[in-house]
């Protein structure tokens, strides 16, 4: 019997209430230009945020029960930003969408700054279980960082390998860690650099003894470096089946899954609300399509971020997933 687990990626949007609160708080700076040194009523403010992230999650019922991330102004790049050993410069395009991240320059020896395992342990006080941690890839970090301190590629990879590694040995308690790597679908390492982010991704879930999920997104893997990523000591892969349903599913058809598996069937980035019988449906029509792998797991999810969506798309999106929990699913 395959257990059905209703999750997300995490990065939600913010709610109106603290988007103007923010930009007050800020002295009406851009609420994305964030220092990371916050006064304690921005503190509170982010607190608040967490606990509406929270609240909304398990309102819905959902399995696994992220922070929200509503401090990630830059995105996936934000455990870079916060660090000393980087000077966050320029505005620059988060991949082909229509929002922006400071670039993290990194200029010195990176060390594990507890960010984000403080946002969990905050987090834990309100998750009695099925918490859930979420960190960039490394791949995808390293691609959305600038380097003047490894040197060259393969240096700079590791380091940020072994940062997120250290990262997330100092993670709380927590059941999934969900490792996010649009990357390898947006700028695919090519010959040598598919091994190297399949090691980089082993560095990292070998950090941590909760079940970890690398979930790539906006398109699917090139299949090569799928065929790396599945030797990567993983839990479950991730398929965006929104954005690329065919060579997702011809991937897990031709080179295999792990036990578990991430799907991305609702939308992160579009205003339609899926019902749960859609999202039902689209957990049947990939399991009969890939009928020679053994689901252990399946966690439903958002395909991307919901960060794009208006908060009232998102909170419905969380509900249509979470009613997975009242319904058989044939799996």
């Amino acid at each position: 019997m395959t257990e059905i687990v209703a999750t997300t990626p995490g990065l939600y949007p913010l709610p109106d209430w603290a988007k103007e609160q923010l930009k007050n708080q800020k002295g009406n700076q851009k609420a994305d230009l964030i220092s990371g040194d916050e006064s304690e009523e921005i503190e509170q403010s982010y607190e608040d945020v967490r606990t509406e992230f929270i609240d909304a999650q398990q309102a819905a019922s959902l399995d696994r029960i992220v922070e929200g991330q509503g401090r990630w102004d830059d995105m996936l790049a934000h455990p870079l930003a916060v660090n000393d050993a980087v000077d966050t410069q320029g505005i620059v395009r988060y991949y082909d969408n229509n929002n922006f991240y400071r670039d993290p320059v990194v200029t010195g020896d990176l060390e594990a700054t507890g960010d984000v395992a403080n946002e969990l342990e905050a987090a834990a006080e309100q998750v009695e279980e099925g918490l859930q941690a979420v960190l960039p890839g490394p791949y995808s970090l390293a691609d959305l960082a600038t380097d003047e301190h490894y040197g060259d590629d393969a240096a700079f990879q590791a380091a940020i390998a072994d940062f997120l590694a250290d990262e997330a040995d100092l993670l709380p308690d927590v059941e999934t860690l969900f490792l996010l790597e649009p990357s390898l679908v947006e700028n695919a390492p090519g010959e040598g650099a598919d091994e190297r982010a399949s090691d980089a991704i082993d560095t990292v879930a070998a950090a941590t003894d909760a079940e970890v999920v690398v979930h790539p997104y906006w398109g699917a893997l090139e299949e090569k470096v799928y065929a790396h990523v599945m030797d990567a000591d993983i839990d479950a892969l991730g398929f965006d089946l929104i954005s690329d349903h065919e060579q997702n599913v011809y991937n897990a058809q031709e080179y295999g899954t792990p036990d578990d598996v991430a799907l991305g069937i609702v939308d992160g980035q579009n205003t339609l609300v899926e019902e749960p019988e859609t999202i039902e449906e689209r957990i049947e029509w990939f399991t009969d399509q890939t009928q020679q792998n053994d689901y252990e797991r399946i966690y439903a999810t958002t395909n991307t971020e919901t960060f794009y969506l208006p908060v009232n798309r998102f909170e419905e999106k969380l509900e249509a997933l979470g009613a997975l929990n009242k319904t058989e699913v044939k799996a």
